[in-house]
Parts: structure tokens; sequence; C-alpha cells
């Protein structure tokens, strides 16, 4: 292992060992409290521009595999762990975590104090960070970050989002047979590509819908066009990385596929995308969730569901003058779920799909397979 060095926007500097690619990187730095699923969330798109420190001490231990591929490749900047194993044993192994940071360049960090660092984050909230292997010099380091954009200067929605449209092939992971099935479906949807997770596709394609995924940037009249002939029964915004306040372009197409009364169901960023579209903007919160392990109260049900986590923006309160808050976030009451008046347009802030975590809300995709059928 090499040595790394790592500045911190508030100041601090620390030295540390590299695994994966080397060089030198900026992004914001945030912790993730999952136990399991490393490598889903290494290669979620939406950790793009980030680097993820995991309060869960040993990584790496399983290796990776192509199936726990929830991407093309793998988007963050980095990830620090307090203890990388570099001797994974898993019948499913087909490389080390350290190979497949390598392979898409992507830095890995480890021998530092990963909960002094997540009591920071928690403390003074995510910020901006450079590490490398090529520079030592605080100095310089300080020099570069300051100079570096921000993460929310930065559209990485243009980076991560398909560039060619395509029909999703498999369903839902069969653990008996450990393949992904192949999917039965009577109705079909557009999916807007801003950072999709493969198992959101698999999840999808579960309740007997064919997705057809497209780029971020597809002309609404495209859709609209193929909703009106009868090819298209509605459409899924997806989660992706980075402010969803600077999409414009999506912003703009949100818009006019609400106007068209299109039946609609977004996650993460889609679910912020669509409160942008009707009028209410997100805003930040301090540290974000991440994690597989957060409680969120179903407020029709008055159950808790143990979720899937993985945003730093959040929709706000007064969503409902439009809409009905669905779900909220036990931890700081913030907004989870909605469903809007007057519209087939829903959408939760969380992961029913997990990859990893628990699986509480898969439901929802069969909510949504409902209103396309009208039920």
């Amino acid at each position: 292992m090499k040595k790394v060095s790592i500045y911190f926007e508030n100041g601090l500097f620390l030295e540390a060992e590299s695994f994966g690619a080397e060089g030198t990187a900026v992004g914001e730095c945030v912790f993730n409290t999952s136990m399991t699923g490393y490598q889903e969330i290494v290669t979620d798109p939406s950790y793009a521009g980030q680097f993820v420190t995991f309060t869960m001490p040993e990584i790496g231990n399983v290796g990776c595999n192509e199936q726990d591929m929830e991407s093309r490749g793998a988007f963050c900047k980095g990830i620090i762990v307090r203890s990388y194993q570099d001797r994974p044993s898993n019948f499913r192994m087909q490389e080390s975590l350290a190979q497949l940071l390598e392979r898409f360049g992507v830095m890995g960090i480890t021998n530092i104090d990963t909960r002094a660092i997540t009591k920071m984050l928690r403390d003074e909230g995510a910020m901006e960070m450079i590490a490398s292997t090529k520079i030592h010099d605080k100095d310089e380091l300080k020099k570069q970050l300051d100079a570096a954009p921000r993460i929310e200067e930065i559209n990485y929605i243009e980076q991560v989002s398909t560039k060619e449209k395509y029909v999703h092939k498999s369903s839902r992971y069969d653990i008996a047979k450990f393949e992904y099935a192949i999917p039965k479906t009577t109705k079909k949807i557009i999916a807007y590509d801003f950072g999709i997770k493969r198992n959101i596709l698999n999840e999808l394609t579960y309740e007997g819908i064919e997705v057809t995924v497209v780029p971020n940037d597809t002309p609404a009249s495209e859709v609209i066009a193929e909703f009106e002939a009868g090819r298209c029964d509605g459409v899924f915004l997806s989660n992706g990385p980075g402010d969803p306040l600077i999409l414009e372009k999506e912003k703009k197409i949100t818009q006019e596929l609400l106007e068209a009364k299109i039946p609609m169901f977004g996650i993460c960023l889609g679910h912020q995308m669509l409160s942008i579209a009707h009028g209410y903007d997100t805003y930040k919160l301090k540290f974000g969730h991440h994690g597989g392990n957060h409680p969120v109260k179903n407020r029709s049900k008055g159950t808790v569901e143990i979720t899937a986590q993985n945003h730093n923006y959040n929709v706000s309160d007064n969503i409902v003058e439009v809409a009905q808050i669905t779900h909220t976030n036990l931890f700081d009451n913030t907004v989870e779920g909605i469903k809007y008046k007057d519209e087939p347009v829903m959408s939760v802030q969380h992961h029913p799909e997990a990859s990893p975590g628990p699986h509480d809300s898969r439901y929802i995709f069969g909510e949504f397979a409902k209103m396309l059928k009208g039920e």
C-alpha cells in the first residue's frame, strides 16, 4: 500500500494508506452506516463526486462480483475504511475490492480512524476533501481543494446517465439459482436514467413492468408521444447524484411530463425533481442520510419500515400544499414519501429496492404497478 494524504476543508490534515486507484481526487465526504453491501454502495451512481466513509470497520472480506454491480461502473471519488481486507473469501467472488476500485479509477483509503471522521461529519456536516497519493504537502493540498469546484456546482448526471436507450432484461435475484430471473411483463414504462440502480429496474420488472431506460436529456415530447400512442403506460424518474436545483433541463422535462398527466413514480433524486417541478425547492441536509438501517414511518398504515437511504438533499414540508406526505423519517421527521393530489404521481426519498439494505419497502413498487393498471 502507498501513503495517501488527506485534507478536509475545515483544515484537518491526515495521513493513511491507499488501496485501489492512485492519484489525486477532490469530492464531498459523507458517511454510510450500512453493515453489508459495500460493492452495491461503491457502484451506486448517486455517490458520484463523493468520498464514502464506512462506519462498518471491516470492508472487503467477500470481494466483488459482476452480479452485485448496481451500475456499469463505480462513480464515487473514493472510499474511506478502518480496515481493508485484501484476502477476500467467498464462492461468488471474482475480484477483490481493490481491483474493482482500480479498474474504475476510484481511490481507497484505509488504516484511518473512521469513527473520528464520522463524528466530525456528524457535528460539522458533510464537507469537501482532497486525497492524494502524489501530493503530501498540506499547503498544496489546500490550494488545490480551494480551487476545485464544489459538488453542488457540477452536473454529475451527465457522467452517469446512459447514452443510449435500452430495455432492461432481468428481474429480482433468485437466491436458490444464484441468478436474476427473466421478467414477465404486461405494462410498459419509460425510465429516465439520472444514475439508476440495477435493482430498481429489477424490482420494477418483478412487478410485471417492462422498462425502457432512456438518457437524462430525452425530450419529454418523445415520451408523451409514446404515451399517447399507447406504447407507454407511465414514467419513472430515477435516483442520481448532486444538487437537484442545478438540473434546469431535467426540471423542464419533468414539468412537461406532469402537464401530460402521465402516471409517474420517482425515487430519491426523482422524488426531488417532482417536488421542484411542482414549484417546491429542495434543501441540503447537514450530513445527509446514508445507510441501510434508517426508520421510516408509513403514515397511512401507522407502521415503521427499516429502510435503505442515500441522499444529501430533501423535499420541504410545504409540499403538503399540493401533496399528501405518506412517509416520514423518524430520525429527523423529514419527508420520505409523497402522493400528489389529483395526479397519478407518487415518490419516495428512500430506496425501496435496498441493495444493500432491508426489504421492508419493496411493496412500493407494487403500488406503482397498481397505479399503472388504474387500481
